[in-house]
């Protein structure tokens, strides 16, 4: 717990109502009051939401050009101090508006006031955290494109080369490894699309609802949301303090591309074990074991894995905040920040994580050939032909199959080791054409439906994906 600093102890009216109140908060309650050990975050966005309301005041009227200009060059002033890291925080001034407040009244004296004119410090912060939230929504989509580039690249690579599919983790029928990896073209390309129309919606803009009801000074609202990017300002200035779904939105996307990239990481770690052997990681993605000289574990892979769930608490922390809150603001969605800013974080960690995973590992064609033979998967192709060929219904076709792959147990050989007389005695209408679909090349390459994993079907989804996203 961080104790109250020397600062917070200093027994004055808190600067910002001083006028109605007599004495300084408890020590404890400036702690816990304060924000600025998170929002401090924001304070390129809180910087850029004050230079357009500058602007705006300075057009409408209600301050002067002069005034305007003054505070707009020690705004400047203060964004440079901060991103030098030159700025103390005080917990007495509990967040960044305030300290950005402070420091542009030391700057340019009593002016400063001025541009609190017309805005509170509710719609300041929820066009901060708003700019924030689309800002990082546009970082997320970049490194999502960078990920999709990457699986398209290998994809391309390893279009031909085969490997099992599963279901229930057991071995179904072959598919290609290019094939797999655009099934997470397709994951990851929904997530760019979820952030996109994320993005879309928040882009209306809360500057101008000040504290909840509007305000009566002549402000233009639709110039200072053109300004910040954001298009509109938000219709209602109850609904613009008081809401928070475009953070819950953008968690529950970040959540699901988590998720997606968890599953993919979790493949990682299978595929990589000495079991599987199907691919292999350099140094560069993998750790040691301080005991065993051996190891060479996916820890990378498995760290996505487990941050996912941290992920997950974030969108139910500010779920659970955000709940039984009447409108509009209250204190509680101070707490609104912290899950946002460590989901957004650690969703484009992973991100960049899993982009060099996916361009770092060797594929094992061999032992993924060799894989794909085993399990009878080629056990399905079997029954189609006993469709196509013999117009023998496709469950009568799965029956005989099924006894086909027990005589293919009882021997312990493969479907294509039986002979032909093995498979007449459970069907004599079988002929020796049979043996040309039992392959897991045929298999594949026969797989030829839209979205199938046939080879070229695989570079004509790489080319259309290309396409689609520009890369």
């Amino acid at each position: 717990m961080t104790k109250p600093s020397d600062s917070a102890k200093q027994k004055t009216a808190n600067p910002m109502w001083g006028g109605h109140y007599e004495r300084a908060p408890d020590q404890w309650m400036e702690v816990i009051n304060a924000s600025i050990g998170c929002d401090h975050k924001l304070y390129a966005q809180d910087i850029r939401g004050s230079l357009a309301h500058a602007s705006m005041l300075a057009d409408q009227g209600v301050i002067t050009r002069e005034e305007a200009e003054k505070i707009m060059s020690g705004l400047a002033t203060i964004l440079g101090e901060i991103s030098r890291g030159e700025m103390v925080w005080k917990t007495e001034l509990e967040d960044i508006h305030m300290h950005v407040e402070h420091r542009l009244k030391e700057l340019i004296g009593e002016t400063a006031g001025k541009l609190h004119t017309a805005r509170s410090r509710n719609d300041q912060v929820a066009t901060d955290f708003r700019l924030y939230v689309h800002d990082a929504c546009a970082l997320v989509m970049g490194y999502l494109e960078g990920l999709i580039r990457a699986l398209l690249q290998r994809a391309d690579e390893h279009a031909e080369t085969v490997m099992p599919g599963f279901t229930h983790l057991q071995t179904a029928q072959p598919v290609t490894l290019g094939h797999h990896l655009m099934a997470y073209v397709e994951m990851f390309g929904r997530d760019h699309g979820r952030f996109a129309d994320a993005q879309a919606r928040m882009s209306e803009s809360p500057l101008g609802a000040a504290a909840l009801a509007g305000t009566s000074f002549p402000i233009d609202r639709m110039a200072t949301a053109e300004s910040l990017g954001l298009g509109q300002p938000m219709r209602n200035s109850l609904d613009a303090v008081g809401s928070r779904d475009f953070a819950l939105e953008f968690l529950s996307s970040v959540a699901i591309c988590m998720q997606n990239l968890s599953r993919l990481a979790e493949e990682c770690v299978l595929w990589s074990s000495a079991p599987f052997a199907f691919i292999r990681f350099s140094e560069a993605f993998t750790t040691g074991s301080s005991i065993m000289p051996q190891k060479r574990n996916p820890d990378a892979a498995e760290l996505i894995r487990g941050k996912t769930g941290r992920v997950y608490g974030s969108l139910i922390a500010l779920l659970t905040t955000m709940k039984g809150l009447p409108l509009a603001y209250n204190k509680d969605m101070q707490e609104d920040k912290e899950p946002v800013f460590d989901a957004s974080e650690t969703l484009q960690l992973c991100l960049q994580v899993m982009m060099g995973m996916v361009s770092d590992f060797t594929a094992n064609a061999e032992r993924m050939r060799v894989a794909a033979a085993e399990g009878y998967a080629t056990a399905t192709d079997l029954a189609d032909w006993l469709v196509r060929s013999l117009g023998m219904p496709f469950r009568d076709a799965h029956h005989v199959t099924g006894r086909i792959v027990r005589a293919a147990e009882a021997h312990q050989r493969k479907l294509h080791e039986l002979s032909l007389e093995e498979m007449q005695a459970v069907e004599p209408r079988i002929t020796q054409d049979v043996f040309n679909v039992l392959s897991v090349e045929h298999s594949v390459a026969s797989r030829t439906s839209f979205g199938g994993t046939a080879p070229a079907r695989v570079r004509e989804a790489i080319q259309q994906a290309r396409k689609r996203y520009a890369l």
